[in-house]
């Protein structure tokens, strides 16, 4: 999801919420602790120059159980990011607590935002040595029936 999305989503809502994708949900007295950017500048294993940025939204639970993260309130907390931090519009990237700080993509199911969870992968698979994935056949569920018959003028 990038910025101008939720943008568009927030004014539509009466309260924030935001799901893990395997269904648990944060806590409603969560806090958006940060909006940034992230600019990160890196080389790949195969030696390629890259580039990346995106717009980083941090979450935190408290203490403050009392506590609700209103639309109008993370609205004004991204307006003052564009202004203060010349925010542009990119790909939503969440941090959230788990057992560690978790990074997450952000999507929308008409109801609640919903956090998936990244993965690290390989930039240069063509050029850093790791061998292709082979498909996996079980030999014994292989069609064993011959393709021609006889008469059949395949052969």
């Amino acid at each position: 999801m990038r910025l101008a999305e939720i943008k568009t989503i927030l004014p539509q809502l009466e309260n924030v919420a935001f799901v893990l994708d395997n269904g648990n949900s944060v806590p409603d007295h969560f806090h958006v602790t940060e909006v940034g950017s992230v600019q990160k500048h890196f080389i790949d294993c195969g030696g390629v120059i890259r580039t990346e940025q995106k717009v980083n939204f941090q979450l935190w639970n408290a203490n403050d159980l009392d506590h609700r993260l209103k639309p109008t309130k993370l609205l004004n907390i991204i307006q003052l990011s564009e202004e203060k931090l010349g925010l542009v519009d990119g790909e939503i990237e969440v941090e959230y607590q788990g057992e560690t700080i978790g990074k997450y993509s952000l999507t929308f199911n008409g109801k609640s935002f919903v956090l998936h969870a990244t993965t690290t992968a390989c930039l240069a698979q063509d050029s850093c040595g790791i061998p292709a994935e082979k498909l996996k056949i079980n030999l014994a569920e292989v069609n064993s029936q011959p393709k021609c018959t006889p008469g059949g003028n395949c052969c």
